[in-house]
């Protein structure tokens, strides 16, 4: 479903943008996606990995999936694309205020140059105590034999990724970004996963801001946005970006 883009409705100069983005944003930097019929929970149940009831459980099954997944990604080198790097073009150029919120765990926006940024779901390079709350930078395997530096117990390391049941990080702070929010963009979402697909209904309950959805398909919450634009994000980010840039 290409789109041309003819009719966009660019921000004021000085608008303040918030934008969320999802799986469909990396995918293209070869990435698996979590809910498409071949992505990682077509592989893996949720019940098994992504919960806290699963790690208090199986802690060793736990951390040998996300050991898993650390280490492919180490191994397929993989980086930033066009779409990640249009955002972080945004944020630098845009008269105004521009925050990136990522339902992704991985760090492509950040390697992109995007600053202003919260990781909502987490990230798979940290790691997060258990009984402390303590973060710690990570890159390698892990398991129940860590100890955690901070209080010095063992057992209680794992990833500092948000699973099913745990709260959102920054979530009042995401909020309070879209109460004052002039123009909302919406990127490579399912529309699926709450409280991130409930945004752009906040949006229109608040009665503010124009909203906009950039993604491969429509989303489960297609209908909501005022304005949407589909094809892949290496291709629709960019020129959505420039577009806006260019009406300065």
């Amino acid at each position: 479903m290409p789109s041309t883009m003819k009719h966009i409705k660019a921000p004021q100069p000085g608008a303040r943008i918030v934008i969320l983005t999802g799986a469909g944003i990396s995918q293209e930097s070869g990435l698996e996606t979590f809910r498409d019929p071949h992505g990682i929970w077509a592989k893996v149940r949720i019940e098994d990995v992504a919960t806290p009831e699963a790690f208090a459980r199986d802690p060793e099954g736990v951390h040998a999936f996300y050991n898993m997944r650390r280490q492919r990604a180490a191994t397929l080198d993989l980086k930033p694309n066009a779409a990640h790097a249009a955002l972080a073009q945004l944020e630098q150029q845009w008269p105004g205020d521009v925050l990136v919120v990522t339902q992704n765990v991985d760090s492509f926006h950040e390697r992109a140059g995007t600053t202003n940024l919260i990781h909502m779901h987490g990230r798979h390079a940290e790691a997060r105590c258990n009984f402390c709350a303590h973060v710690v930078p990570w890159s390698g395997d892990m398991s129940l034999a860590d100890v955690c530096a901070a209080c010095g117990r063992a057992g209680g390391m794992r990833p500092n990724v948000v699973w099913f049941g745990e709260m959102p990080h920054a979530i009042d702070k995401i909020q309070q970004a879209l109460a004052v929010c002039d123009h909302f963009i919406s990127i490579g979402t399912s529309g699926n996963v709450y409280p991130a697909a409930g945004f752009v209904a906040l949006m229109r309950k608040l009665g503010r801001g124009h909203t906009v959805e950039l993604n491969l398909e429509p989303s489960q919450g297609a209908s909501l946005f005022a304005e949407a634009h589909y094809a892949p994000a290496t291709e629709i980010v960019p020129r959505y970006v420039e577009q806006i840039l260019r009406a300065l």
